[in-house]
């Protein structure tokens, strides 16, 4: 009989006195950021119950087991109440990997650089804008805040840089799946994001100087199906934190570009998708527009974090099951991950928003979101968005970003609770074999992310 050293309790102990004395400092048997820096690795910070699902299980589930109807109390803790819901009344299924300790395979390679070489060198201005304290000028790059103190540090690096590389480009599919188990509607399209600052990646950096003073470009268009081809929207965002992106659409039927108002944040971009432009990476509006940010959890938690490219499908396209017809949900792999934090944050800027607060639950390793529940203006549960991210390095296959594997989403589940319908996403290989994912090509900006852009995009 092997005895562990620190227990299931240890851990909750820790993780409650830390919230007592209103700390964050992140891990548990030393701080994370000592671990990381000493060899890039986790396990240091943690005892052995908090990385294996074995451990926190203690043996009644492995490593390559999957996690269903039959056991999902053992793991209840560990999961939001939508997912637990979900896989105990709705058919869902998780398999379980291992826990990933190296934090280079959970982000681009080029940002965790970044992240290590700048650390230590953000800072809040007057305005609370995230600023560079050496000079007061925008961010240099990376995650200004590895060593997170409170629930607005770790949104402000969240909205600072969503998909964390200079520019992305998603190919993606989507599907609108009905309480039924129906897919009702079957979209495919782009979402492009382009940063003139903290750039680390694409020349010039850090920032790209004749659009210093904003934050991001970002646009989606849409392809499938034909009623909605051609339909886009495009959004620029100012650096200062509290500023209203401008909102750009293409509507096909009147062939012209329309500005929307800036505040229209919390509609369904097209019909049957449980997706607003302010779910975008769970931090879709600006800082400052949601505020009363503060930290109301720490633990362990199960998330998709390794293994979500679908690199056996030569599209990238992934398998489903569960529901009433076996295409409610993704086949998905979560992983335990040892430590994350809960953030919860409440709209000040959206007097008629339908949502009253979010919760949204960041991995601690990297501080990059792991799941989302948002409430109506009563606080009852919404909608649910978790995920899959993934190193695109398996199976002996790579898809590249430059010198190193790329590091990006895979899919996406949103989950309507009130009316029980999911909308399913996935990053796709290409559509068309013209729309191809990617990262950091400055080709993007003229491709994407301009109105006369938008306006090729709904000719084609």
């Amino acid at each position: 009989m092997r005895i562990t050293r620190y227990d299931h309790d240890y851990s909750r102990r820790k993780f409650l006195a830390d919230a007592a004395r209103g700390t964050l400092g992140t891990g548990v048997l030393m701080p994370l950021s000592k671990a990381i820096a000493a060899n890039g690795e986790i396990s240091k910070a943690y005892p052995e119950e908090l990385l294996s699902i074995e451990g926190y299980t203690k043996g009644k589930i492995k490593t390559g087991d999957t996690i269903d109807a039959k056991n999902v109390e053992l793991v209840k803790d560990l999961l939001e109440p939508v997912r637990y819901e979900q896989i105990l009344k709705q058919g869902r299924r998780l398999k379980v990997g291992k826990t990933t300790t190296d934090v280079m395979r959970l982000s681009p390679w080029d940002y965790v650089e970044a992240t290590v070489k700048n650390a230590g060198q953000a800072a809040f201005d007057a305005k609370g804008n995230v600023v560079n304290k050496a000079d007061g000028q925008p961010w240099i790059g990376g995650n200004p805040f590895p060593e997170p103190k409170n629930g607005l540090e770790l949104f402000a690096a969240q909205t600072l840089n969503w998909g964390r590389h200079d520019a992305s480009f998603y190919a993606m599919k989507l599907y609108a799946v009905d309480q039924s188990g129906d897919v009702r509607f079957r979209y495919s399209g782009g979402w492009c994001e382009f940063s003139p600052v903290a750039r680390v990646t694409m020349d010039p950096k850090p920032y790209w100087p004749q659009n210093k003073d904003k934050l991001r470009f970002q646009s989606v268009f849409f392809l499938e199906p034909q009623a909605y081809r051609g339909t886009s929207f495009l959004n620029i965002w100012d650096y200062d934190h509290s500023t209203f992106p401008a909102l750009y659409g293409y509507v096909p039927e009147f062939r012209r570009i329309r500005q929307f108002p800036s505040d229209q944040r919390f509609e369904p971009l097209i019909p049957g998708l449980t997706l607003f432009l302010s779910d975008a990476w769970a931090a879709g509006d600006p800082l400052y527009t949601w505020g009363n940010y503060k930290v109301v959890g720490r633990g362990p938690f199960l998330a998709g974090l390794a293994d979500g490219w679908a690199s056996d499908h030569p599209n990238w396209e992934h398998k489903t099951h569960g529901g009433p017809k076996g295409n409610t949900f993704w086949d998905a792999t979560v992983e335990l991950v040892p430590e994350a934090v809960i953030v919860e944050a409440e709209p000040v800027k959206f007097p008629r928003a339908p949502i009253g607060k979010k919760r949204v639950y960041f991995d601690a390793r990297n501080q990059i979101v792991i799941g989302m529940v948002t409430y109506d203006r009563n606080m009852k549960p919404y909608r649910s968005f978790d995920g899959a991210y993934s190193l695109y390095d398996q199976g002996g296959k790579k898809f590249m970003d430059g010198k190193h594997p790329y590091w990006s989403w895979a899919h996406v589940t949103s989950s309507d609770i009130q009316t029980n319908s999911v909308t399913r996403l996935e990053q796709v290989r290409a559509l068309e074999s013209v729309y191809q994912s990617g990262a950091n090509d400055p080709k993007y900006y003229d491709k994407y992310l301009t109105q006369a852009a938008l306006q090729r995009l709904g000719a084609v």
